[in-house]
């Protein structure tokens, strides 16, 4: 079972946050999980919040605004 510390340790080794495992985050929220898996979510937002973390989606996101103007 993957479990949420495992996919912010990939995103936190490669610097980056893939649309994939963005939505597996979002999944594995709704369930149960422990205080360490809280506590990874926690480091992961803030390592993104501070660029250590790139996410996919924001990267998208800009780049469809950008075109846009």
């Amino acid at each position: 079972m993957v479990m949420i510390r495992n996919v912010v340790q990939q995103a936190l080794s490669t610097g980056y946050l893939t649309l994939e495992a963005e939505a597996q985050l979002r999944q594995m929220l709704t369930k149960r999980y422990d205080i360490e898996d809280l506590k990874a979510f926690m480091n992961l937002q803030q390592a993104a919040m501070t660029g250590i973390v790139k996410q996919e989606s924001r990267e998208l996101f800009h780049s469809q605004v950008c075109s846009v103007h």
